[in-house]
Parts: C-alpha cells; structure tokens; sequence
C-alpha cells in the first residue's frame, strides 16, 4: 500500500536534505523518491545524509518538469507555508495522512509535493496540487528544514497506516532475556522464594516467628498480584541472597569485636 505513494522534490538546492528526506522515508517504509530538476545530485552528501538509506536514493527517479513527477497520480497534496491569494483545500499533516491512505485503499497514486528550501512551491505548482498541506508550527518560527517537514508528513503516514492495519504503534523494548523474562515463576519458584524470604525476614529482625501477624500472607498475596516472572524472581532471590551475606558479615565483625 505505501508503495503507492510517492514522496515529490521540487527544485531541491542542498544535496543533504534530499539525503535527510530519504532517511526520513526510509524510517517510515516509504520508498519512492521523485526528484524534479535537483541542483546537485547525485551526491556523496546526499549518501552521508542518508545515513544508509541508499537504496531509496539509489532508485530515485529524476524528471525534469512537475508534470513529469506526478504522472500517474490520483491525489496530490502540495505542502505550503505561505498565505496564497486564491483559497484552496487546506488540510494538516494528519488529515494529509487520512487523506493519501483512502486514495491508495482504492489503488489509487498518492503524490507528497515540497518546494524548494527558499522559496517553496510557486503558485501555479500549487494549483497543481488538489489540497495543500500546512503543517501547524509555531509562527514566530514556522519555516521549517525541507527534511523535517519530509519527516513530519511520512511520520502522520505512518501513523495512520498503522492504525489502519490494525498494528500497534509503540513496541515494548525486549530485554536480552526476553523469553526467560516472559515466563512467570512456577507455584515451586514461588514456594521456594516465600521459603528464602521469610528466613531472610527473620535474620534481619523484621519478623518475629513469635509474632508473625499474617506478614508472610500479605507477602504472599502481594506477589500473587504481581505475576512475578522468573527473571524477577531470579532478581529478588539474588536480593536476598545478598541482604543475608551481609547480616552475616556484620554478625562476624561483632563477636570479633
């Protein structure tokens, strides 16, 4: 589905913002880069700016004329920082989003349009774009990086595909020891662990085997809650294991003392 939408630069003067923005496409699963009239590419700044990105400059189509660039297209969305005389559909980044991925549900071409780093896209450019894009910065200091803005339209893409595939959009970090932590301790881990720490308990002088007042079950239950893991349990036992070591330690030093 994504590759059916084409990321469009227009006239683009830095060879490292065509790198940035195919980092930045790359980043988001987009691959296909059109480049209309680049004013130095090839280039091995666009390569470092890439930042291993290369296979999307590799296969970077380059045309001469806008035309050229969105043939084939369904929908193009030209982005804009500037007030245009002639009102047209504006819409922002997440709307743009919404907006490509309909069109690509229905095998349709998507075309993402920017303009040159100075001046952006001209007026009749734009009226080549059905909708214009704004992206809602702080207007004291909205013009952005042309690999930024790249960034911040792909991302919304991204985003919004993967709500429509119905994919998470946050991963949980894995641990090296993702199995053993995915595992919960068995009922003898626990058993054996209760077993440690009421003994531990005892050495330190924070339970009384006289007096226990029901502390072991409000242990019990508070782990039951928990669902401790094996890694976890590993972890607690090593506490213990230590707290132990070191109460022995000082019972050592006293009676040489």
């Amino acid at each position: 589905m994504l590759d059916n939408i084409r990321v469009v630069l227009v006239n683009t003067s830095h060879p490292g913002n065509i790198g940035g923005a195919a980092r930045a496409m790359k980043n988001m699963g987009l691959s296909r880069l059109v480049l209309v009239e680049p004013e130095d590419f090839p280039s091995s700044e666009a390569v470092a700016r890439a930042s291993g990105a290369t296979d999307v400059l590799d296969s970077a189509q380059v045309v001469g004329t806008l035309e050229d660039a969105l043939a084939g297209c369904t929908l193009v969305l030209g982005t804009s920082a500037r007030d245009r005389r002639i009102p047209w559909p504006l819409v922002d980044p997440r709307e743009c989003a919404t907006l490509a991925l309909e069109q690509v549900a229905q095998d349709g071409e998507v075309a993402l349009v920017f303009g040159r780093e100075y001046a952006g896209l001209t007026n009749e450019e734009l009226q080549r774009c059905q909708y214009h894009v704004h992206i809602p910065s702080d207007p004291e200091f909205g013009s952005l990086n042309l690999a930024a803005a790249v960034q911040v339209l792909v991302y919304e893409v991204r985003m919004a595909w993967l709500a429509g595939q119905g994919r998470p959009t946050k991963r949980e970090k894995l641990e090296t020891t993702a199995m053993l932590n995915a595992q919960l301790a068995t009922a003898d881990e626990l058993e054996r662990y209760y077993e440690h720490l009421e003994r531990t308990l005892v050495e330190i002088g924070f339970l009384d085997p006289a007096k226990p007042r029901h502390l072991m079950s409000r242990l019990r239950r508070l782990y039951g809650r928990a669902a401790v893991t094996r890694l976890e349990m590993n972890i607690l036992r090593g506490i213990l294991t230590e707290t132990q070591k070191a109460v022995a330690s000082q019972t050592n030093k006293r009676s040489e003392d």
